[in-house]
């Protein structure tokens, strides 16, 4: 097994059951052209996305990293009409990006952008005290997942779901003697799942066209 077959195996699973869809598709594209990183998630790991979100019938969701924006429509797109998503974004550049992609994708009336530290901003959301969200998907800095985690605990209702994305960090994650902070931090994050009393976890394993990593999928309990 290989990345090219990976890569393919990814593309004919979305041959078939990941429809074409000219917003998401002018998303990727629109981010590329502004020079975004190409770090959105694959095309079946959105669909994914937005099941897991339809099934748990999400009403708020929060979405940590919003880069350009295409995770952000998946997510939006299994709200119900009344729905809300919150996503936080670092830099003003992609931010304006992903609003672009998000008012091209009709979804504006439901998804607002907060730019800065994410850290920052979670915190402003705490001393607002909106409303509890249903689900949050945490996809930024991996140095930063302790504290995103810390407080998704806080801002997502009992009951509710927490997505990490790219956990697994090409198997390095399992190195307790790595110096890479991206690694660090989601060996943090893991240790503090393990002992969190106000969770129940996992991990899992993934391999596709973006590579060898995997994610976490949470429960706030009761």
């Amino acid at each position: 097994m290989n990345q090219e077959q990976w890569t393919a195996v990814d593309e004919y699973i979305a041959d078939l059951l990941v429809a074409p869809d000219p917003a998401l598709d002018h998303a990727l594209a629109a981010s590329d052209a502004a020079g975004l990183p190409d770090i959105a998630v694959a095309p079946n790991q959105g669909k994914m996305l937005y099941l897991l979100a339809k099934i748990h019938g999400a009403c708020r969701i929060l979405e940590i990293g919003t880069l350009g924006g295409y995770s952000t429509i998946w997510l939006a797109r299994a709200l119900p009409e009344d729905g809300a998503l919150v996503t936080l974004e670092y830099e003003e550049k992609h931010a304006q990006v992903a609003r672009e992609n998000i008012a091209r994708a009709g979804l504006s009336d439901r998804v607002e952008v907060r730019v800065g530290p994410a850290l920052d901003t979670l915190a402003v959301l705490g001393h607002q005290e909106v409303a509890p969200f249903d689900l949050a998907f945490i996809d930024a800095d991996k140095p930063n997942n302790p504290g995103y985690l810390t407080w998704a605990l806080k801002l997502v209702r009992p009951g509710g779901v927490i997505i990490v994305d790219n956990v697994i960090r090409n198997g390095k994650v399992a190195d307790a003697t790595s110096t890479d902070p991206a690694v660090q931090g989601t060996r943090e994050l893991a240790r503090m799942l393990s002992e969190e009393k106000r969770a129940t976890a996992t991990m899992v394993q993934t391999v596709g066209s973006k590579g060898y990593d995997g994610f976490a999928l949470i429960r706030v309990e009761e």
